[in-house]
């Protein structure tokens, strides 16, 4: 699963929007957690902590004005306050306890 994760390349895809980069890896996430979570679930963190920091990294990477990466963090834990459903995996982990 690691290795999908990182053939993504979510940090270079700077052209595509949020809810772009959602639509892309959702079935797939929500895959896993479904399928691997339900037995599993912290096994999954590992994982779902390296997408989010993948996630930190495009937002760096778009915004350069996120480019110090405690404001990438803080801009992304907003975001999955107010959205905790665009990302599948952000409904399993509250934006206050999601490791960047």
């Amino acid at each position: 699963m690691g290795e999908q994760v990182r053939s993504w390349q979510l940090h270079t895809r700077t052209g595509l929007t949020l809810n772009e980069l959602a639509r892309r890896i959702n079935p797939i996430v929500a895959g896993w957690i479904a399928y691997y979570g339900r037995f599993h679930r912290t096994q999954l963190n590992p994982l779902l902590t390296r997408i989010n920091a993948y996630l930190v990294r495009w937002a760096r990477r778009k915004f350069k004005r996120l480019a110090p990466l405690r404001k990438a963090i803080a801009k992304m834990q907003e975001i999955a306050r107010r959205y905790p459903g665009l990302f599948a995996h952000w409904r399993y982990v509250t934006a206050s306890a999601m490791t960047w």
